[in-house]
């Protein structure tokens, strides 16, 4: 089969008006972006859909498995184009009937009159089409309410458009449209997802990690990398802060009763996060957290970790079930990387049996008691930070003199 086109549908962004056309031109960016080893193609936006013209069909398989993950496209189909004439649009249904011929299907003509000038009206357009069908493929029934496939036939100012297949994309938002956000990316299942769903609505996230050597390894350190390049695919390049956690984790484990070791350490990540977020223009801080999955995610541990910033705190997986989250991470290629098995440094002091319920007033007044050393260790903390500019082809660490570290380089840089 060789399609003509591929009609790519909005969503949520035909309700945007006054700024749609930043969202529309973000968006064609984006996918040019996903296209870039694709030739023989070009894009014509239009305000309610995108025409993407097919010079040949090399590619269409990759090209639609890309449009299912770009953020910002509600659905898609490839499409037969023909011009406004009944009989070449006849032609194009025989065309997409060609692997139909074989077996015995339930069919329905659905038709779509945007040009209000064409000759024929919706109902006489159904009829027609639907008799051809019926007179030439004997092996086809009609059904309206449970067919097997629709043959969809849009009659535009530009042509008359014939397709059966609507592929579901991810909706949302344009990636990088909204305003940023600091992720904390750990080696975990859960984090990498939460970054992907917040890219889906257009958020332009940066993400921060917690390491703790000799605590955690450096193969750590590299599953986080190849993480941030999975994550990076969908937007180009994405930004990854790596923090030495260590001289303030020791000392959290040390100074503060075991049970709440694990809350203090949250709430020192987030104090941290706070601090960079600040510097780097950040308006909210997210975090791959699921109600009730572990014992620092119950509300009360949450509302005890909240206290240390008062900055928004997102948390897409909030509400999601564990298998739902497993789901995502294995279609967007995260999940074997995150089942790798080396250790984060959130699991490397876990107590044996950390509070679930902790209170707030405890854990103030164990924190009280090492106030000043704790502080000067986040700031500490914060002078370690290594900043990457992460893409699916290289790892640029920003210093004062720039170096490209390549996939093969990791152990160099480690």
């Amino acid at each position: 089969m060789e399609y003509s086109h591929i009609i790519v549908r909005y969503g949520e962004l035909t309700l945007k008006s006054g700024n749609r056309n930043d969202f529309l031109k973000k968006l064609t960016k984006n996918i040019k972006l996903n296209f870039k080893n694709f030739k023989n193609y070009h894009i014509q936006t239009k305000r309610d859909r995108m025409y993407i013209f097919l010079d040949n069909n090399l590619y269409i398989k990759e090209i639609l498995n890309k449009l299912k993950i770009i953020p910002g496209i509600h659905s898609f189909s490839p499409v037969l184009k023909g011009k406004l004439n009944i009989e070449e649009a006849k032609m194009n249904i025989d065309k997409l009937l060609s692997e139909k011929t074989k077996q015995n299907y339930k069919f329905k003509i659905q038709t779509k009159r945007a040009n209000k000038n064409f000759e024929k009206n919706t109902n006489e357009l159904n009829n027609i089409f639907g008799s051809y069908v019926l007179n030439n493929y004997k092996n086809l029934k009609v059904d309206v309410k449970n067919p097997d496939f629709i043959i969809n036939v849009e009659v535009r100012s530009e042509g008359i458009f014939i397709f059966t297949d609507i592929i579901k994309g991810v909706g949302g938002f344009p990636v990088n449209t909204s305003s940023k956000v600091l992720l904390l990316l750990s080696g975990g299942i859960d984090s990498p997802v939460a970054c992907r769903l917040l890219q889906n609505k257009g958020v332009e996230v940066e993400m921060i990690h917690f390491q703790s050597p000799p605590f955690t390894s450096k193969e750590a350190l590299e599953k986080i990398f190849t993480l941030s390049q999975k994550l990076s695919e969908i937007v180009g390049t994405i930004k990854l802060h790596v923090i030495n956690f260590t001289k303030l984790q020791t000392e959290i484990v040390k100074n503060i009763k075991s049970n709440y070791t694990m809350t203090s350490t949250r709430r020192h990540m987030l104090k941290i996060a706070d601090k960079l977020s600040k510097n780097e223009n950040i308006y909210a801080i997210a975090t791959g957290e699921s109600l009730g999955q572990v014992a620092s995610q119950t509300l009360e541990s949450m509302q005890c970790i909240n206290e240390v910033t008062n900055m928004p705190i997102l948390r897409p997986l909030l509400t999601m079930d564990k298998i739902d989250i497993i789901k995502i991470a294995e279609s967007i290629g995260t999940y074997k990387i995150s089942n790798l098995p080396f250790e984060d440094c959130c699991t490397i002091f876990t107590p044996k049996a950390p509070k679930t319920k902790p209170k707030l007033e405890k854990i103030l007044k164990y924190e009280k008691e090492q106030e000043n050393i704790f502080n000067s260790l986040v700031d500490e903390c914060l002078e370690t930070k290594k900043t990457y500019l992460i893409n699916k082809d290289s790892i640029n660490l920003l210093e004062d003199k720039k170096e490209t570290i390549e996939e093969d380089d990791f152990k160099e840089l480690l």
